[in-house]
């Protein structure tokens, strides 16, 4: 198994990846190739692993600040290199930190859609308060969306519920405003109207839904994913914020805190979005997985993790089986 990561364009530079890539060779049999200036990569990698690691040297990449819609022509970037790695089928999945625009824009274009698929989503993973994590899609491929294309989400979103977090019976939900099947917008209203023929839909679904477990696979444009997935960042960041100061404040709460430490470790992890690795771009034609830009080592271990068990569900090719039976 061979697994391309693009080095460049995260917000902490290259050792954190590199420290990320190291932790999951430890733990999981592939080859990485890594995508990036040599220079950089080179005197980071370490004897025990060096066997199993390609560089690839290029020293472009695509600047956050600048517009996705120049990876196209900068075919020298790492982003661009990646991906033709695995167009050409020299590896399986690809894993970035980088310009996630970029990322999308060039899994589009250079590896392809799915016959059927008219827009691929970002599938991201969210916690609740069950053992087995929700996923919500679209998170922010695609900000405006006509009602098929939602229903496209439901059919990846299930795909991937069953065959790589292997949910037997994954729920799928249409988040609104109210569960009635009256409520919604325009948009909802008419994608419920579709889905309501498909035996895993369970109806509109509202935003407490996403976290306390009754229901599997939230279905929503990417306008409305991204606001969700930042405002329950920003939640958690503060959740964590306070209980740290209300811990400091008192003797009593240092005691409290040192009494409960177990339990304040266990939903640190829960919520840390690192612990998750990345969002799968699910619709294209190889596995590709969108990793936050301030990911540190152990986000891009869990990315790495996230596109191996991809791959070993073969989960483009449960995706694409399921849209010739949707034709």
């Amino acid at each position: 198994m061979k697994i391309v990561i693009d080095v460049m364009g995260g917000d902490n530079g290259v050792l954190p990846i590199i420290d990320g890539v190291k932790r999951a060779l430890k733990n999981q049999n592939f080859q990485a190739i890594l995508v990036g200036d040599e220079g950089l990569i080179k005197p980071l990698i370490s004897q025990d692993i060096v066997d199993r690691v390609q560089v690839v040297h290029c020293s472009d990449y695509i600047r956050m600040e600048e517009a996705a819609s120049i990876a196209a022509k900068r075919k020298e970037s790492s982003i661009y290199v990646g991906m033709e790695i695995i167009r050409d089928n020299q590896a399986q999945a690809i894993v970035s930190a980088g310009h996630s625009g970029a990322t999308m824009s060039l899994a589009t274009l250079r590896v392809g859609r799915i016959e059927g698929v008219a827009r691929p989503a970002i599938c991201t993973l969210m916690p609740s308060i069950t053992a087995n994590p929700s996923i919500i899609l679209d998170a922010g491929a695609n900000t405006d969306c006509k009602p098929e294309y939602l229903v496209d989400f439901a059919i990846m979103g299930y795909e991937y519920a069953k065959n790589v977090l292997g949910y037997a019976k994954p729920r799928v939900g249409l988040l609104t405003n109210g569960e009635e099947d009256s409520k919604g917008n325009e948009l909802t209203k008419e994608a419920f109207k579709i889905l309501k023929s498909y035996d895993f839909f369970k109806g509109n679904v509202e935003g407490n839904d996403i976290y306390n477990g009754s229901i599997d696979v939230v279905v929503c444009d990417g306008f409305t994913g991204n606001i969700v997935l930042k405002a329950s960042e920003g939640v958690a960041t503060s959740v964590s914020y306070i209980l740290k100061e209300h811990i400091k404040s008192s003797l009593s709460g240092l005691l409290g805190g040192y009494l409960l430490k177990g339990a304040f470790a266990k939903l640190k992890k829960k919520l840390d979005y690192a612990e998750y690795g990345g969002a799968p771009l699910l619709g294209v034609n190889k596995t590709v997985i969108i990793s936050h830009g301030k990911s540190n080592a152990r986000a891009i271990e869990c990315a790495i993790y996230q596109a191996i068990r991809a791959i070993e569900a073969n989960v483009c090719e449960k995706i694409a089986q399921a849209f010739v039976n949707k034709g």
